[in-house]
């Protein structure tokens, strides 16, 4: 068995799994039938744990390939802007998702549910950053 091919498998599995959370979370938060707020608040941890794994799984890849190559993946031009972009929307994701958990119980509704649509348009951007790094590198 191939070790490299499978740490990579393996970190992709993670990789998908922390974007579902950060896609899917946000978007059945602002469903049209919304959750009651606890149900929220625990969709906001399992958001915030999919930032944390987006981000531990996106240093993975790059650590693979520095254990393997003894160099990080040769990125250039639309890869190096799709692999900012999507660590800026975890850096933000996480922010956000963060002061969500604090704040939020003493936030008026309309504040809670633009916190919820930035959490869904930095995990959709982030998704369609994805495919930019993935294709263009």
């Amino acid at each position: 068995m191939d070790l490299q091919n499978l740490a990579y498998a393996l970190t992709q599995v993670a990789h998908n799994f922390g974007a579902v959370a950060v896609v899917g979370g946000p978007l059945f938060a602002r469903w049209p039938q919304r959750p009651e707020e606890p149900a929220r608040h625990r969709l906001a941890w399992l958001v915030f744990v999919g930032w944390m794994v987006q981000g531990a799984s996106g240093a993975g890849f790059g650590a693979i390939s520095y254990a393997y190559y003894g160099t990080f993946p040769d990125i250039h031009g639309i890869a190096v802007a799709a692999l900012l972009l999507k660590m800026g929307c975890a850096l933000m994701g996480l922010t956000l998702a963060v002061l969500l958990l604090r704040y939020a119980a003493g936030w008026p509704p309309q504040r809670r549910n633009a916190a919820w649509n930035g959490l869904l348009v930095l995990g959709v951007t982030a998704l369609m950053a994805a495919a930019f790094l993935r294709w263009f590198s």
